[in-house]
């Protein structure tokens, strides 16, 4: 492509002067839709327009010394910032619970009794973190995009409403009994008199077990957001992970990033602040490929199937429910 590269070189402030061009570049130039495998510059066009409408000086010549020119449409464009306002919003961009600071849009999926679109993310990123009874979140609530973390205001940036959640249960958390609460005010007092540094701090065990922290959300209309995963495409199926496989994400803090799968069938205690603890079972760990924001991205394998759902994570592992877990409790399909 020499000669095509120096043609490029030769021309190119020229044709980025033509009224509608926003780019050009080199490539393989197409006949209706199919790559010929024949060299050509390309000339990208915010919109396509027949040439019976264009002025003489906005039509982009057939060749360019000899070397065939192709129009490409690539529509305007701009800075994605993942963590700005994006309608339609897609996976991979901030999003949360008016409550909440701000998690990732992992998904668009169909609501497997209706067919309508939902927006798929973490309990604790659209939900709250809710076990269901505590009041913290419940189905018609504001969800914004962006985040409110990223400057999301329910009077402005409301994108969709929670759908349902899958209860979060707490294996470890404070106590809800007035007896135990008051108990603990008590002792904390009288040790407080002789050794004001220390306090005393009661738990309530649940043996209660979780599999996902999963919930769904329904856009106000389906045209504030679309399927296409931000930097990485269209979800292709849905896959089985194993250990060993490399996955991705794309995610509201970092961007798109991959890591290998290291375990697979774990159970794991997860933090969720406050002294809460919850155990989830039948997970996955994958090498360090998240921070915080990212929780609620799609896990992918590399043909770009679905194996996942990102929750949790530390700076040696990252964390992640099995996408057949989340579907089924869901009750959604991909």
């Amino acid at each position: 492509m020499d000669a095509t590269k120096e043609a490029l070189a030769s021309h190119r402030d020229r044709l980025l002067k033509i009224e509608n061009v926003v780019g050009v570049g080199r490539g393989y130039k197409k006949v209706r839709g199919q790559r010929t495998g024949e060299e050509a510059i390309i000339v990208m066009v915010v919109k396509k327009m027949p040439r019976s409408e264009l002025r003489a000086a906005s039509i982009v010549p057939e060749t360019i010394e000899d070397i065939k020119t192709d129009v490409l449409e690539v529509g305007e464009i701009v800075f994605l910032g993942r963590q700005d306002r994006m309608r339609p919003a897609q996976p991979g961009v901030s999003i949360g619970h008016y409550r909440v600071t701000a998690g990732t849009l992992g998904a668009v999926v169909r609501d497997a009794r209706t067919g309508a679109p939902l927006i798929l993310s973490n309990n604790h990123v659209l939900a709250n973190s809710t076990s269901g009874s505590d009041g913290k979140a419940r189905a018609g609530d504001s969800i914004l995009q962006p985040g409110a973390y990223d400057g999301g205001r329910p009077d402005r940036d409301q994108i969709a409403t929670l759908e349902r959640f899958v209860p979060i249960y707490r294996s470890v958390g404070t106590p809800t009994c007035e007896v135990a609460t008051l108990f603990q005010k008590v002792i904390e007092y009288r040790i407080q008199q002789f050794k004001p540094q220390y306090r005393v701090l009661i738990l309530r065990q649940t043996g209660q077990v979780n599999t996902v922290d999963a919930a769904v959300a329904k856009p106000l209309s389906e045209d504030l957001v679309k399927s296409e995963i931000l930097g990485i495409g269209e979800i292709q199926g849905v896959a089985e992970v194993e250990p060993g496989m490399m996955v991705k994400k794309s995610g509201r803090t970092t961007g798109v990033t991959s890591a290998q799968v290291e375990v697979v069938d774990a159970t794991l205690q997860v933090g969720y602040g406050n002294s809460d603890v919850a155990t989830f079972e039948d997970q996955v760990v994958a090498g360090v490929m998240a921070q915080g924001g990212d929780s609620g991205s799609a896990i992918l394998d590399g043909n770009n199937r679905i194996v996942g759902l990102l929750f949790a994570g530390s700076d040696k592992v990252t964390v992640f429910n099995r996408i057949q877990n989340v579907m089924k409790l869901l009750d959604i399909k991909i």
